[in-house]
């Protein structure tokens, strides 16, 4: 499967590691951490040494209750590390994002991939992604990031995410972009109980359905201090075990804090998915 991202081809084929890289005081695993852009640079050219394809750089917060910073704030936060980035490394620079301003400016710094949590439904993002030749991730969020985790409520969690995605797949090829530049997201921990979480990771391979390159984030995530019992700090194996089993479920991409151990889980669990496609194919 290939994704096509501005003048580059990504071959997901083999399914890589997406490096986060949060440019906020207020993200709740490392805010504050990458603030200075300076840092974040140095941060987004070490995740590229350790073997992220992909690094993701956000400049405002959209964990549970986060508050909204101003467009001025963003573009200031974002732009002058992507364009160092752009020019210093070779791995691709996604930028978390939904203003149809701050895709305007870091298209033109050099990111090449556009991940919306909102799946493009922001006034003119979805125009403005399609006259460029940027790639676009659309993920699956029930409310907003300040209220998202008040009252989520489903009634068939994993056929509700795929009706919606599918949707906004048919607006993005409307609106002027190719399949091959659109990524799916079921949007783990975005306006979803621990139940719905778990569904939607058990069942991820329904999301095949759509043929579209998968990504799945739950690095670090409540969810996995639900199941295992540990703070932020230690959340490190659980993500881990996540990550392996949404790339034996059909995950292309895992976004993740924690690069060189997400590189070496993702490469088992690729190579065991790989196993059982080809003894199926016997």
């Amino acid at each position: 499967m290939l994704l096509r991202c501005g003048s580059h081809t990504l071959d997901l084929s083999t399914p890589i590691v997406m490096g986060v890289l949060n440019v906020t005081p207020d993200s709740f695993s490392d805010g504050g951490r990458w603030l200075d852009s300076d840092a974040a640079i140095a941060r987004g050219i070490e995740m590229v040494a350790e073997g992220a394809s992909i690094v993701d750089v956000g400049g405002e917060s959209t964990r549970p209750g986060a508050a909204a910073v101003s467009i001025e704030e963003e573009l200031s936060r974002v732009v002058p590390v992507v364009k160092a980035l752009a020019s210093r490394v070779s791995a691709l620079i996604s930028v978390d994002t939904s203003r149809v301003e701050v895709i305007r400016a870091v298209c033109a710094a050099g990111a090449t991939i556009v991940n919306d949590v909102r799946a493009l439904t922001m006034p003119e993002a979805l125009q403005e992604v399609a006259s460029t030749d940027a790639a676009v991730c659309l993920m699956h969020m029930q409310g907003e990031p300040r209220t998202m985790q008040a009252h989520p409520s489903y009634q068939d969690v994993v056929g509700e995410v795929i009706a919606f995605l599918r949707a906004r797949i048919a607006c993005c090829r409307k609106a002027g972009i190719a399949s091959d530049r659109i990524v799916v997201d079921p949007g783990i921990g975005f306006g979803k109980g621990q139940e719905h979480n778990l569904r939607l990771l058990a069942h991820l391979d329904a999301l095949q359905e759509l043929n579209l390159p998968i990504l799945v984030g739950v690095s670090r995530k409540s969810l996995v201090g639900t199941v295992t019992g540990r703070p932020i700090a230690e959340r490190q194996s659980g993500s881990l075990a996540f990550a392996t089993a949404a790339v034996l479920a059909g995950a292309s991409i895992i976004r993740a804090h924690d690069i060189p151990e997400t590189v070496d889980a993702v490469r088992v669990a690729a190579v065991l998915r790989q196993s059982r496609i080809a003894e199926n194919q016997l």
